[in-house]
């Protein structure tokens, strides 16, 4: 049986770091609030000038040099994302393909919000587990401050920008090393629980409109809130139910960083100790799909992922969309 396992991995988030406090001097709110309420105390803002593709360009390259691949060996870019460089097409894939040399490779992107990471992984391993590829570039990279409406204090606490990439490859070192097993679900009938209305062929945005907010991330907090509790509890419990595991044999969880009471409320639910799980959503605050590589990344530079351990990656997002991967690192 071919096992497909993560070689490399690294991110990348803009330089600009902005307080709570520097957010509380534009809009109705205090560090205090965003903080007791989110985890969150920082987020990373991109340059007006940057796109997608441009925060994504060195976690790429630092991958393909920690792998020691030629760009040439890649055989598909995929890149997770829903703040792409542009509507549709052409894809941020085929963008970073042009830009690293990967001439070979196949491009797309993939639409799963937050969830789009673990959603992307699935589809690497099955490609590589099925023989159709033997290395696969995964991208998520988000600039999503570009889509936050500024004025609303309900949202705009909660997102930053970063990127994260990772290559998964065919694992020809006879190690234990595999992407075991990935759960993928969806609940559509939330989809207006988070969404950006106008943009796309319902409702464009034209000159002169009067929708042009519509343009921004809204979101039901209630609503989505619930919807996380209950699909990460669930996740997390069929993944262990699986493979008959116990808590104690995953070194970490690795959940999306959306709120800190949402990984909280989970945790509290499945009696599991909230140190299980990886946290840096007071650093980021949300970067949507990039949320998970991000934390992979700062795991493996703090050196608490080794070769062989379990962990969990666990997401939800808008769709509404869910899923989580095993994986023995």
């Amino acid at each position: 049986m071919k096992k497909a396992f993560i070689k490399a991995i690294s991110y990348k988030v803009p330089e600009k770091r902005v307080s709570n406090d520097e957010l509380a001097k534009t809009v109705d709110t205090s560090d205090e609030w965003i903080y007791s309420h989110t985890g969150i105390k920082y987020r990373h803002i991109a340059e007006e000038q940057t796109a997608a593709s441009d925060l994504a360009l060195q976690p790429c390259l630092d991958v393909i040099e920690q792998a020691d691949i030629d760009p040439k060996e890649i055989d598909l870019i995929i890149v997770a994302t829903i703040t792409q460089d542009y509507v549709g097409f052409p894809s941020t894939a085929c963008v970073l393909q042009d830009r690293l040399g990967a001439v070979n490779a196949g491009a797309m992107d993939l639409a799963a919000a937050c969830t789009g990471y673990i959603y992307s992984l699935e589809t690497a391993k099955a490609l590589i587990k099925t023989g159709s590829a033997k290395n696969i570039l995964l991208v998520s990279s988000e600039i999503l401050t570009k889509i936050t409406d500024w004025t609303d204090r309900n949202t705009c606490v909660l997102f930053g920008d970063g990127a994260g990439a990772s290559l998964v490859s065919l694992n020809e070192e006879n190690t234990e090393s595999d992407i075991l097993f990935s759960i993928l679900g969806a609940e559509g009938n939330g989809a207006p629980y988070l969404i950006r209305m106008a943009g796309g062929s319902r409702y464009p945005i034209r000159p002169h409109s009067e929708n042009r907010k519509d343009g921004y991330i809204r979101m039901d907090g209630q609503k989505v809130y619930h919807f996380a509790v209950r699909v990460l509890c669930k996740t997390i419990k069929r993944i262990l139910e699986k493979y008959n595991l116990s808590i104690d044999d995953i070194a970490y969880i690795v959940p999306h960083q959306a709120n800190i009471r949402i990984i909280e409320a989970a945790a509290k639910r499945l009696k599991i100790p909230i140190e299980k799980f990886y946290v840096n959503i007071q650093e980021y605050a949300n970067t949507s799909g990039a949320t998970i590589p991000i934390a992979l990344g700062e795991m493996v530079e703090k050196g608490l992922l080794r070769r062989g351990d379990y962990i969990i990656t666990v997401g939800f997002g808008g769709g509404l969309t869910y899923g989580g991967n095993l994986i023995c690192w």
